[in-house]
């Protein structure tokens, strides 16, 4: 202890000195000039972001601006609007080629969000959650999950993910949906809370606890698909704003999947 406590003084020490050389030398710290313009970006778009990022504009402008305030009107989002979000390539953005994706970076699916909120944040946030279901799934799932899922999430089917809970929303270790073990199959139960694109969603990435014996070390990911029996979504919020963006709870009773529905491992 009083090794470190030496060594660190004489680093104080030593930077008092360099501090005081610099005051008397008159050394003054550089400032920008004042033109008017802003400073320059941090990052330089290549030419391919440029034109993505264009396109993503071009679509805010064109399609989404007309309809913001009636989408905000009625809470929902125009079909014209999901439709235009699948055939630009705002969705699955990083989804490999393999899979009929563009396989493109997470620095664009940055700028489909920004752009897009820009217009309508409501957009934005059901591309936002739609690209943030991908890296799991590129990550963690098996060949048989990538080719049922990411597949999809480029051309036609919407995913949610279902984390939240009535005493778990910043605790989400707290969660009391559960996954009771029943041969190679898990029962799920439990329900859902403010589940973004939860309206539009063919299947869920849910979090239930699979030992709550365990605590949290039972918590494990299951794909689940909305036309599995048991699986309703009630409800959408009447929020204040983000309106045309679906929020809703989502409520599993006696859902039965298989344990090839587990997304990564048990109790990860």
């Amino acid at each position: 202890m009083l090794t470190g406590s030496r060594q660190f003084f004489r680093i104080s020490s030593s930077l008092q000195q360099f501090t005081r050389g610099l005051l008397a030398s008159g050394t003054q710290a550089r400032t920008r000039p004042d033109t008017g313009a802003p400073p320059p970006s941090l990052h330089q778009l290549s030419d391919d972001e440029i034109a993505f990022r264009d396109t993503v504009k071009r679509f805010s402008n064109n399609v989404i601006r007309p309809l913001v305030s009636e989408m905000d009107e009625k809470s929902q989002l125009d079909p014209t609007v999901i439709k235009g979000t699948f055939e630009n390539g705002f969705m699955g953005v990083e989804v490999p080629t393999k899979y009929g994706g563009p396989e493109s970076s997470f620095f664009n699916v940055v700028l489909v969000v920004e752009e897009l909120a820009k217009v309508d944040p409501s957009v934005s946030i059901f591309c936002d959650i739609q690209n943030m279901l991908v890296g799991p799934l590129i990550e963690l799932g098996t060949e048989a999950q990538k080719q049922q899922y990411l597949s999809h999430i480029v051309k036609d089917w919407i995913g949610a993910l279902c984390l939240s809970e009535e005493s778990s929303g910043s605790d989400a270790f707290a969660l009391k949906t559960t996954a009771k073990p029943d041969g190679d199959d898990y029962i799920i139960n439990g329900t859902k809370l403010w589940i973004t694109n939860a309206g539009h969603a063919s299947f869920f990435l849910v979090m239930a606890n699979a030992e709550p014996s365990k605590g949290y070390y039972g918590i494990t990911c299951f794909l689940v698909d909305r036309d599995e029996p048991g699986v309703s979504a009630g409800k959408k919020e009447n929020k204040l704003g983000i309106r045309a963006s679906s929020t809703c709870p989502v409520n599993f009773d006696n859902v039965r999947v298989h344990k090839s529905a587990i997304l990564g491992e048990y109790g990860k």
